[in-house]
């Protein structure tokens, strides 16, 4: 089991491990199915601007993570030119196909909060997983305490090797914490968001080309404009701002 690198600033926010997906699945998978019970987060623009508002929920949930990982070309390109940090990109859906075709096997259980009922059987017909288990606890659930206990508790339940948490930010990075606080569990979890989706093909996930050229956001919004386009339009813009200020501070 290996250790994360060193992390390096992120725009004046958090500090990033700078690797790419293809090193950041192989950290993943030296940890064993016994080990005691750390997550993965992926920062994405809209990560980034949430944890540079005082007082935010999920800056706690990525200061306790394991492994904390660039998951945005922009904010990639922008730290560059701000400050001459060099990050690769670690997207959670690339480190997700990596970990099903390279890491996961038949032998290992796989636990999954959030998600259809129809997820678990398109992972087996994909992949070589067998033993998944699926919880889908209800809407805003980290706001009820008992749905909060059902899902540690089918965590606890079901021991496995990775935890895929699927019910977006904050959420999923809340739930992980509170995890890693219970004590006493086993495994990796991985707040990868629609990552699974993107694995069996429920969600078309953008050409190679445009995952190449820093497109993959155009393509999904173009993909589904209802649902993303405040996400990308105005959640996620005020990250040019977040870069001019570390632009300035470098000077």
């Amino acid at each position: 089991m290996r250790a994360p690198p060193p992390d390096i600033d992120m725009l004046g926010v958090i500090g990033l491990s700078p690797i790419g997906a293809e090193a950041a699945a192989a950290l993943v998978a030296s940890r064993p199915a016994e080990a005691p019970f750390e997550y993965v987060v992926t920062a994405n623009a809209q990560h980034l601007v949430l944890m540079a508002r005082p007082g935010n929920a999920l800056r706690p949930a990525y200061e306790a993570a394991w492994l904390r990982v660039n998951d945005g070309q922009v904010p990639r390109l922008l730290a560059r030119w701000a400050t001459g940090a060099r990050f690769a990109l670690a997207t959670g859906s690339d480190m997700t196909v990596l970990l099903l075709r390279r890491h996961i096997t038949a032998e290992d259980h796989v636990t999954i909060i959030g998600g259809s009922p129809d997820l678990p059987d398109a992972l087996r017909r994909h992949y070589a997983v067998r033993h998944i288990h699926l919880h889908d606890p209800p809407m805003g659930y980290m706001d009820q305490p008992r749905a909060v206990a059902e899902a540690i508790r089918f965590v606890r339940e079901h021991p496995a090797r990775f935890v895929f948490v699927t019910t977006g930010a904050p959420r999923s990075e809340q739930l992980l914490m509170r995890l890693k606080q219970e004590g006493g569990l086993t495994g990796t979890g991985l707040a990868f968001g629609s990552a699974l989706r993107f694995a069996v093909g429920q969600v078309p996930r953008a050409p190679a080309w445009m995952r190449a050229s820093g497109l993959e956001w155009l393509f999904r919004l173009l993909s589904e404009p209802r649902r993303l386009w405040r996400r990308y339009a105005v959640e996620s813009a005020p990250v040019f701002l977040l870069a001019w200020r570390a632009w300035r501070g470098a000077r």
